[in-house]
């Protein structure tokens, strides 16, 4: 091991649980990081230190009291292990800037059910991290943060809305990270920064109780360098809360999303999209010789790749411009404050009021 960075959050963990590291060591090895780097890869749009210490030093006094009883709770696999939020979920006490000018001093009085569970399982704090306006484009850019960039090629965008998360991550400014996706949201910057992510099922993660996608399509999830540590994480913020208008299946009795990891699945079936279903949209020969190495590579594991091409009309691009425009409009604005708004915002919150 050169750097603390270097072990997976599920390593970290485990060293703290051991009692090798120290979640205050860590907390101040990644603040560290992000003082150093924040600069030039846009991952966090707040820092909070002294909440990160504040927790870190509670993770640490939990950790020795759990190696001197072991009759006591077993802790979280992520406990005393950092890990940052996006700037559109609510954490009590903490700017929550939405990406926008319009909400820069906003700070709310409130956990949402994610960091009231990120709070639960012992995890650290470090900031909340940097999304463009209202979560609403592929990339990161807004008025309050430097652009979040790819730590791969700094000259390149690290997608998004998730592209502060994934730089944080894939830059070693933290372990892993939360973020919420909708129409790629996480997979775009797990994408370009070389990370796995994921988008869990519609109402796998709770998003109450201060907000609430009216179409279902965004949902929170982990990003990470790991599977089995986007896993770990998903373990920690899958599951009903009251007030869920709906939820997913819970998963059979015992089972977790760590415990799938490493298990052999058998033979899966996996549907392949080789075209794009947007009228006059071409696919880039990079992008497909990716889909042919990836249906390649699953086929060679045993499994079956079942090829479907979606009708090429205009009907996903209509529905998806809706559901979106509707989306942008749930963050409420004062007239006086429309002008604040990037441009995008004020066209996407214009085409969902009709």
């Amino acid at each position: 091991m050169a750097e603390l960075h270097d072990l997976t959050a599920l390593e970290q963990g485990k060293a703290i649980r051991a009692g090798e590291v120290s979640p205050t060591e860590l907390a101040e090895h990644y603040l560290d990081r992000v003082d150093r780097h924040n600069d030039t890869l846009g991952a966090f749009i707040t820092v909070t230190p002294e909440i990160a210490r504040k927790q870190a030093a509670d993770a640490e006094s939990e950790a020795l009291a759990a190696r001197r009883d072991d009759r006591r709770p077993r802790l979280s696999p992520l406990h005393g292990v950092p890990v940052p939020v996006k700037d559109l979920n609510f954490v009590a006490g903490v700017r929550c800037t939405l990406g926008s000018q319009a909400y820069a001093d906003h700070v709310p009085d409130v956990d949402d059910h994610v960091a009231a569970k990120l709070r639960a399982a012992g995890t650290v704090l470090l900031g909340k991290t940097n999304t463009p306006e209202f979560g609403l484009p592929c990339y990161t850019e807004n008025r309050l943060a430097p652009p979040a960039r790819t730590p791969w090629d700094l000259e390149r965008s690290a997608g998004g809305s998730r592209g502060g998360a994934a730089a944080a991550v894939a830059g070693g400014l933290a372990p892993l990270a939360q973020g919420s996706d909708g129409g790629g949201s996480i997979r775009i910057p797990s994408s370009v920064c070389g990370l796995f992510g994921i988008k869990p099922s519609r109402g796998r993660v709770s998003a109450g109780p201060v907000q609430h996608d009216v179409s279902g399509l965004s949902g929170s999830g982990p990003i990470a360098r790991t599977v089995a540590d986007a896993a770990a994480l998903l373990d920690v913020l899958a599951g009903p809360m009251p007030g869920d208008p709906y939820s997913a299946p819970s998963l059979p009795q015992g089972e977790s999303f760590s415990s799938y990891v490493g298990r052999d699945p058998g033979t899966l079936r996996v549907v392949g999209l080789p075209q794009p279903p947007v009228p006059g949209v071409e696919l880039h020969p990079d992008c497909r010789a990716a889909y042919d190495g990836a249906a390649g590579l699953l086929r060679g594991l045993g499994h079956q790749v079942d090829e479907v091409e979606l009708p090429v009309d205009d009907a996903i691009l209509h529905a998806f411009t809706r559901v979106w425009g509707v989306m942008a409009t749930v963050y409420p604005v004062a007239p006086e404050q429309e002008e604040l708004l990037m441009p995008l915002t004020r066209h996407l919150r214009a085409e969902g009021a009709r």
